[in-house]
């Protein structure tokens, strides 16, 4: 079961309970797929591997970008370089983009959310 309405949306922060078996729990509730994390809330994000986040898919991050100084980046099983490109492009908006396995990006998310830091999260759901 979805945690989001039709507009795939919870509309706040929350820390991440779970995660595994394709999805997240959060807030009480779970969520099959990947998540995008930011300042005023969680949605569904359509990636499924690192080879699917795109300008397009990371255009909710950019568009948020005052509110955002570290961006987190759940590669899922394993660590996967952060393009040369999208260091740039994260660059460009003073964010600090670091790429790491969703389960350190999970714990990290959660650790950073607590201390009332400025962070985002895109978190690539795992088996």
């Amino acid at each position: 079961m979805s945690a989001f309405g039709s507009d795939k949306h919870l509309p706040q922060t929350a820390p991440i309970e779970a995660y595994g078996n394709g999805g997240f729990r959060f807030a009480g509730m779970s969520h099959r797929g990947s998540l995008l994390c930011l300042p005023d809330g969680i949605r569904a994000w359509p990636v499924s591997a690192v080879g699917d986040v795109t300008e397009q898919a990371l255009a909710p991050v950019f568009a948020r970008a005052e509110a955002i100084d570290i961006f987190l980046l759940g590669c899922g099983k394993d660590l996967v370089p952060m393009p040369a490109v999208w260091r740039e492009r994260f660059r460009e908006f003073g964010i600090s983009a670091d790429p790491m396995s969703t389960g350190a990006a999970v714990r990290t998310w959660n650790i950073l959310l607590a201390e009332g830091r400025r962070v985002a999260a895109g978190l690539i759901a795992v088996d």
